[in-house]
């Protein structure tokens, strides 16, 4: 496929997000079945500038005054992309499968708007009633890290020591240029091209034999600021596919009690595969439907040394890699998520022992989601205390944790905060 013809694709799969208002994955996925002519490079290219068109929705549509499949993607590139009007019109002829020549009013609109008007939640592509809790969470940085939310995210792994160290995965992957993680003391960053298709890292030899797993550098901290210790009886609660749960059994060198679990089954299906590959050691619970289900953890009641706690959350803090969740997020959407964690806090609770940990990770940059969930907790349990995080990165220190964030950290928008049993 040629460039413009990608782009007429891209457009028609916009086309249907809109119409449709479904995953991107989803509407990639369909369209690729449908157009089975395009190879696996065209299929990148063209998901390379949905995605990018998604970050850039509210701000391109500013820029060229509609809201429309096609206007965003004329936006996109300008802002995105960095392309000059002329070499957009160059894209843009009609012929054969390029799109439509760009009308005069989009040519001048290409030329001369700018988002120095445009209100905070255009300028910084979010939806506009989320704002608030945003410059709650963010304050006087709150444009710059919106504008670092709509890039695209690094891709980083961890190195699994369990089976090597950093440096063994570094020489073993230098044809794919790692460098070390800034904070992170076991990641490693791949550069992305430009096109936004990264390496095939899943048949990579050493990911075959559990060296390294795909992991953001805040999970990775997140993770690690848990403090796992070898010895120790530690619950992942929220363990869904077993990214964290793999990271502490690193932590705890395979020596002590691991358990996982899930409150959907479903979530838990690869944690097995994972779990094997990497060499870890762990407990799998998997709960089963019906209202009479027992209680998978009862007989650890009070017996946990750490509790880790990766909340069901709306996810704003990887906007950067999963933008359509933005424009698809809805207040209720946080209403539910808010009586979820309440329901996972309460239970993660009363598994801690005296002087047991609980440490609850979101990633989210929404203040109802971190610091008022902790708060709602404390005040249901007097036993319980916020214990302070000594770190070395750069943080936003909240009421009861600290946030990450893309501007100030380079990572997903992490939230921890760690609670210690009296």
């Amino acid at each position: 496929m040629t460039p413009a013809a990608r782009l007429s694709a891209a457009i028609e799969v916009l086309a249907d997000l809109a119409a449709r208002r479904r995953p991107v994955a989803d509407a990639l996925k369909d369209w690729g079945l449908a157009h089975r002519f395009a190879g696996s490079g065209d299929r990148a290219a063209i998901a390379s500038l949905v995605y990018d068109a998604l970050r850039r929705r509210a701000s391109a549509a500013w820029i060229m005054g509609e809201d429309t499949p096609r206007a965003v993607l004329i936006g996109t590139l300008r802002l995105q992309r960095g392309l000059a009007g002329p070499t957009i019109a160059g894209l843009f002829t009609g012929e054969r499968f390029a799109p439509p020549p760009l009308s005069e009013d989009e040519r001048a609109r290409l030329d001369t708007a700018t988002l120095a008007d445009a209100p905070p939640h255009v300028a910084g592509d979010v939806p506009d009633w989320v704002l608030p809790s945003l410059a709650r969470s963010l304050g006087d940085d709150l444009l710059p890290e919106l504008k670092a939310l709509a890039r695209r995210a690094p891709l980083d792994i961890r190195a699994n020591t369990l089976k090597v160290d950093r440096e063994q995965v570094r020489a073993a992957l230098a044809h794919l240029a790692p460098a070390p993680t800034p904070h992170a003391p076991h990641g490693l960053r791949l550069p992305v091209p430009e096109d936004g298709r990264g390496p095939a890292l899943h048949v990579e030899p050493e990911f075959l034999e559990g060296w390294f797993e795909i992991q953001d550098e805040g999970s990775q901290l997140a993770a690690g600021w848990a403090g796992a210790r070898p010895g120790e009886t530690v619950v992942d609660l929220c363990a869904g596919g077993g990214g964290k749960t793999l990271a502490l059994a690193a932590a705890m060198g395979n020596e002590g009690r691991l358990v996982a679990t899930d409150g959907d089954p479903r979530r838990l299906a690869p944690i097995h595969e994972r779990l094997r590959r990497a060499g870890a050691r762990a407990e799998v619970r998997t709960p089963r439907g019906g209202r009479a289900a027992p209680d998978l953890l009862a007989d650890l009641d009070g017996a946990a040394d750490l509790v880790l706690v990766d909340a069901p959350c709306t996810g704003s803090g990887t906007w950067r890699r999963n933008p359509d969740a933005k424009w698809r997020l809805r207040p209720g959407s946080l209403a539910t998520r808010q009586a979820e964690q309440t329901t996972v806090l309460d239970r993660a609770a009363r598994l801690l022992k005296p002087g047991g940990r609980l440490v609850y990770v979101t990633c989210s940059l929404l203040p109802e989601e971190n610091d008022d969930a902790v708060t709602g907790l404390l005040g249901r349990r007097a036993d319980l205390a916020a214990a302070p995080l000594g770190l070395a990165a750069p943080v936003r220190r909240t009421s009861h944790g600290v946030q990450m964030s893309p501007a100030l950290t380079g990572t997903d928008g992490f939230y921890v905060a760690v609670l210690a049993r009296r």
